[in-house]
């Protein structure tokens, strides 16, 4: 049997301790003149017990204490990492939303791209120390943008020489690319510094009127007026070294005779070449990237033919200068970010409409302008610049605005 029993440990106490004791069940012999008894008082006994002894039935407590405890394990490294690769940072959703992730992607990466080489040329304008000649440092940028895109393409486990029916398409961009450059490159060294940028101007109109001829784009009259105020803008800037440049010219011509001013003559001609060939390149960077969906391949044909023949051209037409350190370290950067904005401008011609997507490359020349006016500090700026800034942001804005053609969302 089970009996409760209560004390009280203190007058002054409130608390009572209420003590359980639980005592053996009775033997065997007890049990057994119990049931002698009579069957009745034995029944009554039995059914109590099975009632009671549940209830007071004490079971073995597991003992918990700090070691035994359970804690949430940490997870292991891989799923931090597998963790930390599902959510990307911003920068890297801003770069996956600018690549394809609006349906201005096309003018977006086209304007990245202008804002890349802008930076180039800042960078280039601040950093540099030393004068290398053009065609070397053209042979090094396009040695680095071979390297990285066969590096890419070897990840993505691309083949790098595309499909048998794009590779005429990929040979022909890189054969009026690396046209295109070197001739540019040659009339920069030998014509007025504001001629030479104003010709190479012209590259976005060339690439409108060839992507109408070859690839029977639509040219619309908003198209039309885009580049045409893009392209004053440039005039504007350019004005009065226009002027004061050809007014030098025509006196060099003036001592020197007729046989000057029929070299000028052909230089301007060659700079036009340089534009024309140019824009057809990017009509085959437009065709490359649509028939191999791929961008990358354009840049990779690119880079296998102007490399070897860049240094051709710096074997031929110049002298090897030994860059220095800072020189290489900053040849080595802007080669990457020639890599990147080459990408950009591939992207977006195979996203967007030649004539739509080429007004996007006057950002370069605003930006550049834009800056020299801020960073020179001129408490009243040259009224052709600022009207200049403003032809080619309204026309910028308002590509932008109008946004890309409902055919090709």
């Amino acid at each position: 049997m089970a009996t409760l029993s209560s004390e009280s440990n203190d007058i002054e106490s409130s608390d009572h301790v209420v003590e359980l004791i639980v005592r053996d069940a009775s033997p065997p012999s007890s049990a057994a003149t119990d049931d002698a008894d009579g069957d009745g008082d034995g029944d009554a006994d039995v059914d109590d017990k099975d009632q009671i002894l549940p209830l007071l039935s004490h079971p073995e407590r597991p003992r918990i204490n700090i070691f035994t405890a359970s804690y949430p394990r940490r997870k292991p490294r891989n799923e931090v990492t597998r963790l930390l690769e599902s959510e990307p940072s911003p920068f890297t959703q801003f770069i996956l939303w600018v690549w394809n992730g609006s349906r201005y992607s096309g003018l977006l990466c086209m304007a990245l791209s202008s804002t890349i080489y802008f930076l180039m040329g800042f960078l280039t304008n601040i950093l540099s120390v030393q004068a290398i000649p053009l065609f070397e440092t053209a042979f090094t940028r396009c040695t680095i943008i071979l390297i990285l895109s066969y590096l890419w393409l070897r990840r993505s486990e691309q083949p790098p020489f595309g499909t048998s029916h794009v590779r005429i398409i990929l040979l022909l961009r890189a054969l009026t690319g690396c046209i295109s450059m070197s001739s540019f490159v040659y009339c920069f060294q030998r014509l007025p510094s504001s001629q030479a940028i104003v010709l190479n101007s012209t590259t976005p109109i060339m690439a409108s009127i060839m992507a109408r001829v070859y690839l029977r784009e639509k040219l619309k009259l908003a198209d039309i007026a885009g580049l045409a105020c893009s392209f004053f803008g440039v005039l504007f800037f350019f004005r009065e070294m226009l002027a004061t440049q050809g007014q030098l010219v025509k006196v060099k011509e003036a001592s020197n005779g007729y046989a000057t001013k029929g070299h000028h003559i052909l230089l301007i001609l060659l700079g036009l070449f340089s534009s024309l060939i140019g824009g057809t390149s990017y009509c085959l960077i437009r065709a490359g990237a649509k028939a191999s969906d791929q961008p990358l391949l354009t840049v990779f044909s690119f880079g296998l033919l102007a490399s070897p023949a860049m240094g051709i051209c710096t074997y031929i037409f110049e002298d090897f200068v030994l860059p220095g350190f800072q020189s290489i370290l900053l040849m080595i950067v802007l080669s990457i970010l020639a890599f990147f904005a080459e990408v950009l401008l591939a992207r977006g011609l195979q996203l967007e409409r030649t004539g739509k997507v080429a007004n996007m490359q006057y950002l370069q020349v605003g930006l550049t302008q834009f800056c020299s006016i801020v960073l020179t500090r001129v408490v009243t700026p040259s009224f052709d610049h600022v009207v200049g800034v403003l032809f080619i942001v309204i026309s910028v804005c308002c590509t932008l605005y109008i946004g890309p053609d409902r055919d090709m969302e």
